[in-house]
């Protein structure tokens, strides 16, 4: 039986991806959960695994080519009785009998540009945008030398080798038509247009929604977090032997998730309509990651549920995988809250914009040591953490943010209180 294998929804609203790899070609056999290509969104790298045994007798694109979610990715002969039938995410089957070979009335044509064949990257790693800059290059990525995990060509990578001269390549009529000569008679750089599209552009969509439908309040506060650094020291120390890496996150996620349950305001969403307001039982609490291939969310699974040692393994399995590239869509998708850390990177406070359907989102900004006056008018050196939340008015309102921003406030600042709130 020809199977078309109809390639799935793979998360955050993504209606297209790029075939980055295939792993098979037509005629190998292969078996049930045997990964068949690897597809990328512009940020992450997800691998397609088949559903059947059988022997792959078509694939409806070439590496490089756009596929679209919902249509056929690939063919498998699975039974070779001569029926074709397409399988779709839910399972539907639809059955046809099957005259002489397989034509899809709709999908990308197969055959790749010419200009494009000479500048195919082969298995190189690389993210859609790095291969379209060398394309625009002329530049065979197999020539560079990638510094990111398994080999992975970097932007910096291929800027840096752009930039030694055996690099040059001849200026072609077209490209020599776009270049204006500066004053010294030096070539000046060209602008480039890339193509907005995966998850970048889900993100502005979503970002511009957010922000024309979420009435967005900021709530901004300090909380001394020096107890809680001589905690995370013991932490980490103690369970390093066993290979357990303990950060800040892990204590600000669930000291988050047991201020959930006394406020769970903050992890509920409304409907579209604006009718219903559900209170979600799972504290699936996101991290944005800043990676390599650009920002990522996953986010934690029902953290309320956890240890601390358990949502540091959490912790360090998603922000290794999202910085990778190379992220399960299921770790991206189902959120109900969200922290940013941008203090890793700079500033100390920040607006963040709500993830819809989302109620709530904090950034945590830089930890700074800075003197403070002890109950008895002495000054110390503390260490003191900027938080900024913003809320959905029309959910949450500015007492409510208050108090738990408070309660989070507490379990961080007092540490035995989180630790005697666990169950």
């Amino acid at each position: 039986m020809i199977k078309d294998f109809i390639l799935p929804d793979i998360g955050e609203g993504i209606i297209e991806c790029e075939v980055v790899e295939w792993k098979v070609k037509e005629g190998d056999v292969i078996v049930e959960d045997q990964v068949v290509a690897d597809v990328s969104t512009d940020k992450a790298i997800v691998e397609i695994p088949s559903m059947y045994n059988g022997v792959v007798t078509k694939l409806y694109y070439a590496e490089g080519d756009v596929a679209q979610v919902h249509s056929p990715l690939f063919a498998i002969d699975a039974e070779g009785d001569g029926e074709t039938a397409v399988i779709d995410e839910a399972g539907t089957k639809t059955e046809a009998k099957q005259e002489a070979s397989i034509e899809p009335e709709a999908h990308v044509d197969l055959a790749p540009a010419v200009d494009n064949e000479d500048m195919t990257t082969g298995k190189v790693l690389s993210t859609p945008a790095v291969r379209r800059l060398a394309r625009e290059n002329a530049l065979d990525l197999a020539l560079v030398s990638g510094t990111g995990k398994a080999g992975r060509v970097l932007k910096e990578d291929l800027l840096r080798y752009l930039a030694k001269p055996e690099a040059q390549t001849p200026l072609t009529a077209d490209s020599a038509a776009a270049i204006t000569p500066k004053a010294s008679g030096s070539m000046a750089e060209t602008d480039r247009v890339e193509t907005i599209r995966g998850v970048r552009k889900i993100m502005a969509e979503r970002m511009s929604e957010s922000v024309a439908t979420i009435p967005h309040f900021t709530y901004v506060d300090e909380i001394d977090i020096t107890e809680l650094v001589a905690l995370r020291a013991q932490l980490k120390e103690r369970y390093a032997p066993e290979g357990i890496k303990v950060t800040m996150m892990p204590l600000f996620i669930k000291a988050m998730s047991l201020a959930i349950k006394q406020f769970p305001v903050l992890n509920s969403r409304a409907n579209e309509a604006f009718t219903e307001l559900t209170y979600l039982s799972s504290h699936n609490i996101g991290m944005a990651v800043d990676g390599k291939t650009g920002l990522l969310v996953p986010n934690i699974k029902g953290v309320q549920a956890m240890s601390i040692l358990d949502v540091a393994q959490e912790v360090s399995r998603l922000t290794e995988a999202a910085r990778s590239g190379k992220i399960s869509p299921a770790d991206l998708s189902g959120g109900t809250i969200t922290m940013s850390n941008v203090g890793a990177i700079g500033g100390t406070a920040a607006t963040p914009i709500i993830t819809k359907p989302e109620v709530a989102i904090v950034a945590l900004g830089k930890v700074q040591t800075l003197p403070r006056f002890d109950e008895s008018g002495n000054v110390q050196a503390r260490k003191i953490m900027t938080v900024s939340w913003s809320g959905d008015h029309r959910v949450i309102d500015g007492a409510t943010m208050a108090r738990f921003s408070n309660q989070w406030k507490e379990y961080l600042e007092v540490p035995s209180s989180m630790l005697a709130s666990m169950v």
